[in-house]
């Protein structure tokens, strides 16, 4: 088997392996602190949309964690650059929050219900029957189906949450229409954000909690891939998968001597 290059780079998940439940996860501050002082390229990932990079910068720096601007990935951000190169400045009709419409303004997007190029579903803790009886109108008129990301439940202090994946496959049920997902698993939210800072994957790691995204958008994209057991993937539930990360820690607090 081939040597891998040194790690250069570092792309780590949010939820599960910097903070938990609003919390930071021991050895997160060490890891961000130590990625700052090397300066080696690195970005925070999310498959939440809800929020903007700018809110996640304030909300990470409440918890002791600087992460500036620049170095947040959002499902938002990814699903705006891909429908920038797609078909710019275009038009969508957008189920979501802040996130995601605010990206889609900043690449020139009109949003509207009229005739939309897309329909763009993303996170909200607010879905209306309403505002999916329209998206599966405009989908059935021949509007294009995009979704931020395939996650089927969220976190929350009372338990899980119905997410993106589950509405979608409501309007898959109803129209027939699969969605392209522009974030993990899909390599190509990893592959923009090494873009974004100038890295490349044969000298980057990816950081995750869960096997099914973080560790297959990983691997995909040709990254080494590190799962970290404080967050969805259990050890007992590693071996169900057809692939394995590269290691397996317990937790961030073991990778920071690597950066």
């Amino acid at each position: 088997m081939a040597e891998r290059k040194p790690i250069e780079s570092w792309l780590t998940d949010m939820d599960g392996v910097l903070i938990h439940e609003g919390v930071p996860i021991p050895g997160a501050d060490a890891f961000i602190k130590k990625l700052r002082e090397t300066g080696k390229p690195f970005l925070v990932l999310t498959n939440n949309s809800i929020y903007t990079a700018r809110d996640l910068h304030a909300r990470l720096a409440r918890m002791g964690l600087e992460v500036p601007v620049e170095n947040i990935w959002t499902s938002a951000l990814a699903t705006a650059k891909f429908l920038d190169d797609q078909r710019p400045g275009g038009t969508a009709y957008v189920i979501g929050e802040a996130g995601l419409t605010t990206a889609l303004h900043d690449i020139g997007y009109v949003l509207t219900d009229h005739d939309p190029d897309y329909v763009v579903l993303g996170e909200t803790r607010t879905y209306s029957f309403e505002a999916m009886t329209k998206a599966v109108r405009l989908i059935n008129a021949g509007a294009r189906f995009i979704c931020t990301n395939p996650d089927e439940t969220g976190p929350s202090l009372e338990g899980p949450l119905p997410a993106t994946g589950s509405v979608a496959a409501l309007i898959t049920k109803a129209t027939g229409k699969e969605p392209y997902f522009a974030g993990k698993p899909n390599p190509l939210m990893m592959r923009t954000g090494l873009n974004a800072i100038g890295a490349h994957s044969e000298s980057s790691a990816m950081i995750g909690d869960r096997m099914d995204t973080d560790i297959l958008a990983g691997l995909e994209a040709g990254m080494q891939t590190f799962l970290v057991l404080t967050g969805l993937t259990s050890q007992a539930e590693i071996d169900r998968f057809p692939f394995r990360p590269s290691k397996i820690v317990d937790s961030i607090a073991d990778i920071v001597d690597r950066v």
